[in-house]
């Protein structure tokens, strides 16, 4: 049927008419800005998949992912209101209950922290208790103060005296069957399998009963009371990036994420992806039927406890202030699991 003149005036004001709101849209993106922990790579991947394919400008935002590194200082910059998240942790954000630094976590993308301890794989160690014989651990700080107190408390044989410092070079580890070192189960192993040509042992704390939630979208309380709807576009869209960048056309991430950080390889990042696929480390426990980024009162707590246990928190501390369940936990972007 021929368009009318009436017709076509219609059809152009309603074009244009799309046109305004399409550029008001755009204007109106609220301007958002991602620190991250470390250097860029696939442990990050569906916060740059999100920048990558449009999804967090679908929700209007325009994010910046503010890599983190050995002279960062994301989680300051985040207490200090020039980012607006951060990926933390939960030992970092009960820590700041304790200090009075009101910063909250509003999603846990990794439901298993990746944290794993590292051993020969002819030393006879079958078991993640078997790692008590052993004359060496190579532990950084951190570990030597929290997981390697959890693994004194809940297995036997553990002692003060396997503790070596982690230099962050597996040459001592490699040069040593009786040792184990500590690493990420989707890095460490990988350059171990490069530089000495044998796979490894590999055992994730997770897996033998360390709970702590990793990978954390961590924001401020001013930022939920001020802006809540800001947070939970966020929220939303990260997840959804998370699961195109899982099992979707992932390229154009991998792409930034090299941008980002040159050092990083194609057989680092398959490498990665697929350890998180396996151990479960996106997707396991809550998230399998309440989706990615779920996180949960009772979860938390579990490692609160923990802490407590070997002293790391006082038992009084309000950890329920470091957390809050209303942005997640809904189901986001399940649909989108193929």
């Amino acid at each position: 049927m021929p368009m009318t003149k009436k017709n076509r005036v219609f059809s152009a004001l309603g074009a244009l008419g799309g046109m305004i709101a399409s550029i008001a849209s755009a204007q109106a993106a609220d301007k958002v800005t991602y620190g991250t922990n470390w250097l860029a790579q696939a442990e990050h991947g569906g916060f740059y998949q999100a920048v990558a394919d449009g999804t967090y400008a679908k929700h209007g935002l325009d994010v910046t992912i503010v890599q983190g590194g050995p002279n960062a200082a994301n989680s300051a910059l985040l207490i200090s209101g020039k980012i607006d998240f951060y990926m933390g942790g939960p030992q970092g954000e009960i820590s700041a209950v304790e200090q009075g630094i009101p910063l909250v976590d509003v999603a846990a993308i990794f439901q298993k922290d990746p944290q794993v301890l590292i051993a020969h794989p002819d030393a006879g160690i079958e078991k993640f208790e078997d790692l008590a014989k052993l004359k060496t651990l190579f532990l950084g700080k951190d570990g030597y103060l929290t997981y390697f107190e959890w693994m004194k408390a809940n297995f036997k044989g553990f002692r003060d005296e396997q503790y070596k410092p982690y230099n962050f070079s597996p040459a001592p580890f490699l040069a040593d069957k009786d040792s184990a070192q500590q690493g990420y189960l989707t890095s460490e192993p990988y350059e171990i399998q490069k530089q000495a040509g044998f796979e490894p042992k590999v055992f994730l704390l997770a897996d033998n009963g360390y709970s702590p939630y990793s990978t954390m979208i961590t924001t401020t309380q001013a930022m939920i009371d001020s802006k809540p709807d800001v947070v939970q576009r966020f929220v939303d869209a990260s997840i959804e990036g998370w699961y195109h960048y899982l099992y979707g056309d992932n390229a154009k991430a991998n792409e930034l994420i090299k941008k980002d950080n040159p050092e990083m390889t194609d057989g680092q990042i398959a490498y990665s992806i697929a350890k998180m696929k396996e151990y479960g480390i996106i997707e396991s426990g809550d998230s399998l039927d309440k989706g990615i980024g779920c996180l949960t009162e009772g979860h938390y707590k579990a490692f609160f406890d923990e802490m407590v246990a070997i002293k790391v928190f006082k038992p009084e501390t309000d950890y329920t202030k470091a957390f809050t369940t209303k942005f997640v936990c809904k189901g986001t972007g399940m649909a989108m699991k193929k």
